[in-house]
């Protein structure tokens, strides 16, 4: 969908050249890494993105970057679910640990958020791989933009 869009620059003072189809949508970055919404509800979420060439390290392990994107993409999407539509949010503090390497197949990132007061939610992500072992967990804060 943005695949024509992944070259433009970006800047301050540079129109937004996309809109998102609707309020819980993968924006162009998502896209790129191959991210899937499978599920998104009541402050928690599930996300899919294969391992693919484009996501390993020099030694053919899911580089870490890879990994943190999904997991805070994971919690976004949980915290859409639960704020109005066109509310604005972001990542203030996050921290990944690492379980276990991500060889190949499909990850999956579980999410769950709390929202702490009018305007900071934690999040809490788990990745796990194609075999169901548990190879991250993420923490994040998320600010809420005043209204």
């Amino acid at each position: 969908m943005y695949e024509h869009l992944y070259d433009e620059p970006m800047g301050e003072d540079v129109p937004l050249p996309f809109e998102l189809p609707e309020w819980i949508a993968r924006a162009p970055f998502e896209e790129y890494l191959g991210m899937t919404i499978e599920e998104a509800e009541g402050g928690k979420a599930r996300l899919t993105m294969p391992f693919q060439v484009k996501h390993a390290q020099g030694k053919g392990l899911m580089h870490g970057g890879a990994v943190t994107a999904l997991a805070d993409t994971a919690v976004a999407m949980a915290i859409k679910s639960m704020l109005p539509e066109g509310s604005h949010f972001v990542t203030t503090e996050l921290n990944l640990k690492f379980h276990a390497p991500i060889h190949g197949g499909t990850v999956t990132a579980m999410a769950e958020t709390v929202r702490e007061n009018e305007r900071t939610i934690r999040g809490v992500a788990e990745i796990f791989d194609d075999k169901g072992v548990k190879t991250a967990t993420f923490t994040s804060v998320f600010r809420i933009k005043r209204q």
